[in-house]
């Protein structure tokens, strides 16, 4: 073995007036589902989220979200997407998992309070989220 690779526990660092932000733009797309994009950094597992964009010609209805990656500008500070699931799991689904876009993927179940919001990878394990 020429390298030797450290595998990372990942977790997700939300600033507090991030996840308010999320909260209210769930809240406010109820009954429907709504996405943004994720922007800050990570290093050496740990994903810090510091900010949010509205991504371009979004779409979303009572069961999905979503927007054409195409249209998106090169950003290295994506580093995921969080949509709401108004139906009140937070499981990924199928066309989560599918449609998965950067390092992680945060779900936002109906009510929408701070107990409601849950991280996921690209294979749907939990990743654990601290609020900073």
């Amino acid at each position: 073995m020429l390298f030797k690779t450290k595998k990372f526990e990942r977790q997700v660092s939300i600033h507090k007036k991030v996840l308010d932000s999320i909260l209210s733009y769930c809240q406010m797309n109820h009954p429907n589902e709504g996405i943004l994009i994720l922007k800050g950094k990570s290093k050496q597992g740990n994903i810090l989220i510091e900010g949010l964009v509205i991504p371009p010609f979004n779409y979303s209805g009572p069961t999905f979200a979503g927007f054409p990656h195409s249209f998106l500008p090169f950003d290295i500070s994506y580093v995921g997407t969080v949509h709401s699931h108004p139906s009140g799991t937070a499981n990924p689904s199928v066309t989560d998992l599918h449609n998965f876009f950067g390092l992680v993927s945060i779900i936002v179940k109906s009510p929408y309070g701070d107990d409601d919001i849950f991280a996921w990878d690209s294979n749907g394990n939990s990743i654990k989220i601290i609020i900073i």
